[in-house]
């Protein structure tokens, strides 16, 4: 939520992804502490026993502590391991973190998570119980860890989900405009990197405005993603076969404007797999015997319905 109420959805970093970067900042912070050590003991020749403790002390807050710190101050949340696995600190606000919210992670870190035989075993239980996978540090400091790097994904294509066939053949998709499908085709693409909040707000609101132009309902039992697939994909169909039939000419400006089955818009997935996309509740009229699909395995009842 930030500052101005505006709800915003984060992806959340893995805890493999910040595992890895956090065994990186230990490397280089290990390499500052040695070079550090090196330097002394040439420039010096060697120190009394004293002042060779308190030097060292200087030293290992310097290469854990300060190192981490000034890191994600300047660099916007990044240490040199979180942008190597794309991962970066922000505020629960979203916000970049400055040097207080820095140092109380870094702190933190030092002196509660990290120490002696419970290496890192505090922020590993902490992120793994936390909804938003927050260590201890980022609890007390109030920010949060995200992907902000995420691998390149394939051309979504719309495809039929099995058994709606029938029924999509049916529609009237007159109504149906290409901003509605666009929105459909860009909601069914990024869902699976959506939050589970956000795909279900979403998915109920594009339920709703597709149900209120296209007819008839869908059939009883239809899960939302294999409503707004078997409507996207059957739209693409006859702007294929449109476009297929004789005199058309790709020069006119009066050609339909349907989106075609290779337009490219990033999608992980097919739509027919996006998780999370709950089972609806029957639609009020009747529908073709044997039509129907059954919820995928990662359809978990929910309001996410297709409205009749």
């Amino acid at each position: 939520m930030t500052g101005e109420a505006v709800p915003i959805d984060l992806r959340i970093a893995r805890v493999g992804s910040r595992m890895i970067a956090g065994f990186i900042d230990l490397a280089v912070g290990v390499a500052v502490l040695v070079g550090l050590i090196v330097v002394l003991e040439l420039t010096t020749g060697g120190v009394d026993t004293g002042l060779s403790a308190a030097l060292s002390i200087v030293f290992a807050l310097s290469a854990f502590l300060v190192y981490p710190v000034a890191c994600e101050t300047l660099w916007r949340g990044r240490t040199l391991g979180k942008a190597a696995m794309g991962v970066r600190v922000t505020r629960d606000d979203g916000g970049p973190p400055r040097f207080r919210h820095a140092f109380v992670r870094g702190l933190v870190g030092l002196v509660v998570e990290r120490p002696g035989p419970l290496f890192a075993l505090p922020a590993i239980v902490s992120m793994t119980v936390s909804a938003h996978g927050k260590r201890l540090g980022d609890v007390f400091a109030g920010t949060v860890v995200i992907q902000e790097r995420v691998p390149k994904s394939r051309p979504f294509t719309p495809s039929m989900p099995p058994g709606l066939a029938g029924w999509a053949a049916l529609l009237d998709l007159s109504r149906l405009d290409d901003r509605l499908a666009l929105a459909v085709r860009g909601f069914l693409a990024r869902a699976p990197d959506l939050s589970a909040g956000a795909r279900e707000r979403l998915g109920n609101e594009l339920c709703a405005a597709v149900a209120a132009v296209v007819t008839p309902p869908a059939p009883a039992g239809t899960p939302g993603w294999a409503y707004l697939g078997a409507v996207l994909a059957e739209r693409t169909r006859r702007a294929r076969e449109r476009m297929a039939a004789p005199g058309w000419n790709t020069t006119l400006a009066t050609r339909p404007t349907a989106p075609s089955a290779t337009a490219a818009v990033p999608n992980p997935a097919p739509a027919a797999h996006s998780p999370g996309f709950p089972a609806p509740s029957p639609a009020p009229s009747p529908a073709p015997a044997g039509s129907a699909v059954e919820p995928g395995p990662g359809d978990a009842p929910g309001p996410f319905a297709v409205p009749g």
